[in-house]
């Protein structure tokens, strides 16, 4: 039997939230983070340098704050059952995020995720520096990248997201889910979902 691959965007996706908003309110720095957000959701800036722009707002929050956003983060309804009955048809599920590692590695054991990816903030002396390790997540190449390595043909590749960022992994795809996203990802997508429930793209699935 052929491999078969999912990848899920985690932010709006996966989980309900923005992982970097619920951050940027523990900085009170939401509204300038949200504007940040915005403006690379709907394809305005560049997704990395906005990242820069967001994480530099968040310099000095304690750990402990840190911690305190990432408690708050939930499932998008489905989430589990989807990721189950997905394993049971045979995908490797992977999930990308253009946010943090941190907030992945929550959700990972519990939903039995085969490989995430995610941006590292840099902490010292229990706080965010306000910077990310410097390689930052470029969704469409570590697609590219896992699926040669694992040998997996195009037409095997599933993709679900939600925002303008997502864009590079659609082009890997056999497959691109737009899951309750943004109009600029619609556009590109196969399969657009409205209901906010991850059970629903089982039907599209095989």
């Amino acid at each position: 039997m052929r491999k078969k691959i999912i990848f899920f965007d985690f932010d709006s996706t996966l989980i309900n939230n923005e992982t970097i908003d619920e951050l940027a309110k523990e900085a009170g720095v939401e509204r300038e983070v949200k504007e940040i957000t915005k403006k690379a959701m709907r394809g305005e800036i560049d997704f990395k340098e906005a990242l820069k722009e967001r994480v530099k707002l968040l310099k000095g929050l304690p750990l402990e704050k840190v911690n305190e956003a990432i408690e708050r983060l939930t499932l998008t309804e489905g989430a589990e059952e989807t990721i189950k009955e997905l394993k049971k048809k045979g995908y490797i599920v992977a999930v990308i995020s253009g946010g943090f590692d941190i907030a992945l590695n929550k959700f990972k054991d519990k939903l039995n995720i085969d490989y995430s990816f995610g941006n590292t903030l840099i902490v010292k002396d229990n706080k965010l520096t306000g910077e990310v390790e410097e390689k930052v997540i470029d969704k469409g190449e570590v697609v590219e990248n896992l699926v040669k390595e694992l040998k997996i043909p195009k037409e095997n590749i599933v993709v679900v997201g939600d925002g303008a960022n997502d864009i590079a992994m659609f082009e890997k795809a056999g497959l691109r889910i737009a899951f309750c996203a943004k109009p600029i990802l619609k556009e590109k997508a196969d399969i657009c979902i409205e209901k906010r429930d991850l059970k629903e793209i089982l039907k599209y699935v095989k």
